[in-house]
């Protein structure tokens, strides 16, 4: 089998692909940048340990202690981090582009949202183990993204739109009822409720990234392989459907793989903010490429979460990386809105 790469036309046999120089460049930058803070961030702690030394335990040449430190007490939250922010990043880009409107996230939409109510009815009413929260979370998610589709569906097929309005609306009803939720609880049930809705990295372990990743694992190349025809589907369902594409099956398919991607990350970490609504946009401007940027997106959803893990470690108090993905995306949203031709680009 022959591996031959002309111009942008990678071929592999009878296979081809089209790549982009830039996009290549982009990712493999992003992917540098995510994996050189996630070392930072298992260096980062009481113990401090410098990165070469994080790096040689990595590959098995530390001491004994610091290859514990690093491989079983702070190695699975940065993998946590790592793993949320892709699933995050490239659910946000399919949102974005299933609605053709950057604030289309799920963040918005209420899917992050209704897996916290699931999150939040196990910890308040049924008081449920970890194993549960993480079930109901994803449930949440879910049985939410089912509702507020199928309420969108009118006249054969779901608009952008409808999708998100009627996203915002569900979002604004599940955050009153999770607030009422709060107000009836103990104090100690709600401190524990709270403290799960601001999203964080603190304390994960190999229980929350092995099952992250296996759902990555089965999301990721589901979304990638439909990545493809979201671009069709940004020029109009008629436009598209004349193509060849199947539409509605492509866009059901695909809110199926953005869903399990975010509620899969938010059962990880509980819901972190604006991560989904960021990083599809900053992959759209480094690779200068309309359409959706799924990979792209993903890498740079991961490298947001993890760089500011980083600086929630070093901040003089120290906090949840939801507050500090929470003040950023706060700043970058009210960006977008007061450039809405860059944001719309």
């Amino acid at each position: 089998m022959s591996k031959v790469i002309r111009g942008r036309v990678a071929r592999v046999g009878a296979l081809s692909m089209r790549w982009d120089p830039r996009a290549v460049a982009v990712c493999g930058v992003l992917v540098l940048l995510a994996v050189g803070a996630a070392v930072f961030v298992v260096g980062s702690g009481e113990f401090f340990i410098p990165a070469l030394d994080v790096v040689r335990a990595l590959v098995g040449q530390g001491d004994q202690a610091t290859e514990f430190i690093v491989n079983t007490l702070r190695l699975p939250r940065a993998v946590t981090g790592l793993l949320a922010g892709l699933a995050l990043g490239m659910s946000g880009a399919i949102f974005q582009s299933i609605s053709r409107n950057p604030l289309g996230s799920p963040d918005l939409i209420g899917f992050t949202t209704g897996s916290a109510t699931g999150a939040l009815l196990q910890i308040l009413v049924f008081g449920g183990g970890a194993v549960a929260i993480t079930m109901s979370s994803v449930a949440g998610a879910v049985l939410t993204a089912l509702v507020v589709y199928l309420m969108a569906y009118r006249g054969g097929g779901v608009h952008g739109v409808r999708l998100v309005l009627i996203g915002v609306g569900a979002a604004a009803m599940l955050e009153a009822l999770n607030s009422y939720l709060i107000t009836r609880a103990e104090l100690r049930q709600a401190y524990e409720a709270a403290f799960w809705l601001t999203g964080s990295l603190n304390g994960r372990g190999w229980s929350q990234a092995i099952p992250l990743a296996i759902a990555l694992a089965v999301l990721v190349p589901m979304a990638v392989s439909l990545g493809g025809r979201l671009g069709m589907g940004e020029l109009g369902d008629d436009t598209a459907q004349a193509l060849g594409v199947p539409v509605q099956r492509t866009r059901a398919l695909l809110v199926v793989a953005g869903v399990g991607l975010v509620a899969a990350a938010t059962a990880a970490t509980g819901p972190v903010p604006f991560v989904a609504l960021a990083a599809p946009q900053l992959a759209r401007r480094l690779t200068r490429r309309p359409g959706a940027q799924l990979v792209p997106a993903g890498l740079a959803g991961a490298a947001l979460l993890v760089c500011a893990d980083l600086v929630s470690l070093h901040l003089p108090v120290a906090m949840p990386v939801g507050v500090v993905t929470g003040v950023l995306g706060g700043v970058y949203l009210a960006w977008l809105l007061l450039t809405p031709r860059q944001g719309l680009n």
